[in-house]
């Protein structure tokens, strides 16, 4: 099987049909059917039933389906890269980014690098910060500025900037005290980040103390909307504080919890990387005083 086969056949299973599939491929349908016949034959196993309205996958052919996405995606991504190679700094900077910075920091970096090189697009990747160092491992993304704490193991990371973790939520929650404690907030409704929750509570159970786990997710975006509707109280990095949109949503430093969260941007060790995210790595040195290999 190449790969012109297994795109005729993720076009034949996204249509539904195979006539639908010859439609968008320009194709007549007696050509595209032999395709898939083969393919069928190589495969040594049925991949889809050829039912009256659309086609259905077997076990087999989902399994084939799903890998057949990702491998036509790298295949993509591996000739934009040629192309970036050999056209030097014109080319698509595939950035993994944790939502809270994407909407922060990585808007005044990407400022200064537009200026420098407006011929470089960038393709973004939102996630948390394990979704994108799975992308990352995969090879879908090149680069990825995440938040600490994540296992730094096959990975080249540089600390950017490290913040403090603060208390946000509705003003009335705090009584206009500021700073707080952990006291302060054990009693309230907690709106945790799952990754910071098991340091978290040790905290709490180090000073004696037992909270009220309202919520527990997997996004700083979630914590944030939240909090900004008054449900609660999320622990956040200070930056996540400029997703709120609530006037009475406030931020207050915690005094006896002495935990920061640093932003690092990461790259698979020993990875081949494109002329473009070279040059960005090359500009976030520049703009945060960083050496980056």
């Amino acid at each position: 099987m190449d790969l012109k086969q297994l795109s005729y056949f993720v076009t034949v299973i996204q249509e539904g049909t195979i006539s639908g599939a010859a439609r968008k491929l320009h194709l007549t349908q007696p050509p595209l059917s032999a395709q898939m016949k083969l393919l069928e034959e190589e495969a040594g196993c049925l991949l889809f039933e050829r039912g009256s309205r659309h086609v259905q996958l077997t076990a087999a052919g989902q399994m084939l389906y799903g890998r057949a996405v990702k491998m036509l995606e790298l295949a993509d991504i591996t000739a934009r890269e040629l192309k970036d190679y050999r056209d030097g700094t014109a080319g698509v900077l595939r950035l993994g980014v944790v939502s809270s910075v994407g909407s922060t920091y990585l808007i005044h970096a990407v400022q200064d690098f537009q200026k420098q090189y407006p011929h470089i697009d960038f393709e973004l990747t939102e996630g948390n910060t394990y979704q994108l160092l799975e992308q990352l491992s995969s090879g879908l993304i090149e680069l990825a500025l995440v938040r600490t704490p994540f296992s730094k193991q096959g990975l080249t990371s540089v600390p950017l900037i490290e913040e403090p973790l603060l208390a946000v939520g509705s003003k009335r929650y705090f009584q206009n005290k500021n700073p707080i404690t952990l006291s302060d907030l054990s009693g309230l409704p907690l709106i945790l980040y799952r990754r910071w929750e098991p340091i978290l509570l040790e905290s709490f159970r180090e000073a004696g103390l037992v909270p009220h786990v309202f919520c527990k997710n997997d996004d700083a975006r979630t914590s944030v909307i939240w909090a900004d509707a008054g449900l609660g109280i999320s622990i956040l990095p200070a930056s996540a504080f400029g997703l709120v949109k609530n006037p009475d949503t406030v931020s207050r430093q915690i005094s006896d919890l002495p935990l920061t969260s640093s932003i690092c941007l990461v790259r698979s060790q020993d990875t081949w990387i494109s002329t473009a995210a070279r040059a960005f790595l090359n500009c976030l040195s520049e703009t945060y005083d960083h050496p980056f290999t």
